[in-house]
């Protein structure tokens, strides 16, 4: 089944580094989609090497670039291109041609013909190292045992999303790699199709096993955003009322003590170590939550981005 004539795709491309692939990446996207109308919008993460003016000099005026003023990472890279875009459908993947474009129009077709949301890829037979690959199990592993969604490979970065779903996306710090969990919550309908997957044509990979502990800490974020987002009192309710509980019992046990046994209880360890462990660790998670819902008010009352662009160019125009 054949889109609409007027039908615009948007192909966004976070770039860091990639002067070796981009050209390479566009020829195929160019191949691959010669009978659609789409535009290929290269985000540029205040690369070190000369990626930007490699882009430029295509000269394609299919190609819009955004160039970042600082390096942001992956997730507010992809907010500023998916801001940008103009398409009916917005397209994600990465810049080092480990996606491949030619599988682009199947899940159009998927994505037309069966009315879903969000079309996301399962990586066939990964070229990545086992550094890339024991952080990806460990992810897909937790996000479905700790949510009701059945996804095989929330890393791979090749989806197609409807517009309306990827414009409601709020993409703060590195919320990227669940992305698809981000669209499930947002109502979206999902389907999963198995890609080709590519060793790295040029460059390094800029993940390793650090990742392990950034994903927990996110999915704890995300956990805590979708069960008590719009009632906080289920979650610090409950654990004020244990607490109180458990202070009630030794401040009782301390009581008894001191007026039963006739024991001092002003230099034992257990009050001084109690309450500071209790308090100190209460502190330290409401503050962490209650911040990340401040920055999360702040950007979206006022409908102000994370991010701040330094020029956008087509082609070899800059036209911002």
């Amino acid at each position: 089944m054949s889109l609409p004539t007027d039908t615009l795709l948007s192909i966004v491309v976070p770039l860091y580094n990639e002067e070796d692939n981009v050209v390479l990446l566009t020829q195929k996207i160019h191949e691959s989609l010669g009978d659609y109308n789409y535009q290929i919008i290269y985000i540029d993460d205040f690369s070190t090497d000369d990626t930007k003016n490699v882009v430029k000099g295509m000269d394609d005026k299919k190609v819009h670039l955004i160039e970042l003023k600082k390096n942001y990472g992956q997730s507010l890279a992809l907010a500023a291109g998916i801001d940008y875009a103009e398409g009916d459908y917005i397209i994600t993947m990465d810049g080092d041609l480990q996606n491949d474009p030619s599988d682009i129009p199947q899940m159009l077709e998927f994505a037309q013909s069966d009315d879903y949301d969000l079309i996301t890829g399962i990586r066939q037979k990964r070229k990545d190292s086992l550094v890339k690959k024991i952080p990806s199990k460990i992810a897909n592993f937790l996000v479905r045992r700790v949510t009701k969604l059945d996804i095989k490979d929330n890393g791979c970065a090749l989806k197609v999303f409807t517009k309306d779903i990827a414009k409601g996306l709020n993409l703060y710090g590195e919320m990227h790699r669940f992305i698809t969990l981000l669209a499930f919550l947002e109502g979206a309908q999902i389907k999963q199709v198995p890609v080709k997957h590519h060793a790295r044509h040029a460059g390094v990979s800029k993940y390793g096993l650090e990742r392990v502990f950034k994903v927990v800490a996110d999915m704890m974020l995300l956990l805590f955003i979708r069960k008590y987002f719009q009632r906080p009192i289920h979650l610090f309710g409950i654990l004020g009322v244990l607490l109180i509980i458990l202070g009630t019992f030794i401040e009782a046990y301390l009581l008894i003590v001191k007026f039963g046994f006739g024991q001092d209880i002003g230099t034992r360890p257990l009050l001084i170590f109690g309450m500071m462990f209790i308090l100190g660790g209460i502190q330290l998670f409401t503050i962490g939550i209650v911040m990340e819902l401040l920055i999360r008010t702040y950007y979206e009352s006022q409908q102000k981005r994370p991010y701040r662009i330094k020029k956008i160019s087509i082609g070899d125009q800059k036209t911002a």
